[in-house]
């Protein structure tokens, strides 16, 4: 992949990852070499505010970790009622940086 198109696809993905793992994801980017694979993974990536939003209104039952893949979290977050809703709250703060991380995952696992 030239770097004009790994340029492009950083602007779509910018606010998907950390900010302190871009220059990783760029390298990455720049580096691989097959454009169809890397188009499917940025598509697969989920959107933060988004799963902010489905935390704010399903997280007492755990949605918003079970979309993240987190099953057992999920499971534990249905079974207690988020945490008697404490757990819920907890996660509104902590709910995007926990997309972008496992975004910045899967970029790195998909990639080659």
């Amino acid at each position: 992949m030239d770097r004009q198109q790994a340029d492009m696809l950083m602007m779509n993905i910018m606010n998907k990852v950390p900010a302190e793992q871009v220059n990783v994801v760029r390298n990455k980017l720049y580096g691989a070499m097959d454009v169809n694979s890397v188009n499917y993974v940025i598509s697969q990536l989920k959107d933060p505010t988004t799963m902010l939003i489905i935390s704010i209104f399903l997280g007492g039952w755990g949605v918003d970790r079970f979309m993240l893949g987190d099953t057992g979290l999920g499971i534990g977050k249905l079974l207690t009622g988020g945490g008697c809703g404490i757990w819920a709250i907890i996660d509104w703060f902590m709910i995007q940086d926990a997309t972008k991380q496992k975004n910045f995952m899967k970029i790195m696992q998909e990639i080659r």
